[in-house]
Parts: C-alpha cells; structure tokens; sequence
C-alpha cells in the first residue's frame, strides 16, 4: 500500500468507547465505528515523511507517530489492518503484557 499510495499504516478497529474530554470533563463521545488504533509499522515514502518532518520542524508541531505529521501534508494513509498482539510497548505493564503473549501457547514466534 506504501508503495502505490506513498503511506500507510498497521491499525486494528476501536473496540473501547472513547471520548473526548477537556479538564476531566466529557465534551462528547466519538463515533467508535469511524476510530482506529494505529499501530506500527508505519511505511512512508521517503520524500514524503522528509517534507511532513520539515513541515512539523518549520511549524514547531510534535507528534506522538509519523502518520499524523504525513496526514498534515494533505498525503491519504492507507489503513492495513493489524492484529490485536501487535501491542505498543510504552509501560511497565505493556512489557509484562507482552511477555505473556510470547509465552502463551497459541503465540507463534517467528524464526
């Protein structure tokens, strides 16, 4: 899909409800069937994300993934459909989630 499209990324369907909120408080809730959780990896052309990073650089904009400073750039990102044991490790708890995944006995590790 990168290489037709110029970007795309792995995402998996929003499954929780999610709402937008401001100073702890509820402002609306998000329509859960037009969200996804994106995922890596993100696959851009090069020229691409080098123009999206100098974009966010000239703007003083930082993002938490590559996509949202390519969505900037008016570039369509393609959604690939992930999985859900294709867990973001930011955490502690992240880390030992994932470590019961690779020892689970329905996970297959790659070799």
């Amino acid at each position: 899909e990168a290489e037709t499209g110029g970007a795309a990324i792995l995402a998996v369907p929003a499954v929780e409800t999610k709402k937008e909120a401001e100073d702890g408080l509820v402002l609306r809730t998000l329509e859960r069937k037009t969200l996804w959780q994106a995922q890596t990896p993100q696959c851009f052309r090069y020229e691409l994300l080098r123009r999206a990073y100098e974009l966010a650089l000239a703007d003083g904009l930082d993002a938490t993934d590559d996509s949202a400073l390519v969505e900037r750039t008016g570039a369509t990102v393609r959604i690939i459909e992930g999985g859900a044991h294709n867990i973001k490790i930011t955490t502690p708890h992240d880390f030992a989630l994932a470590e019961l995944i690779v020892h689970s006995s329905k996970f297959k590790v790659l070799s």
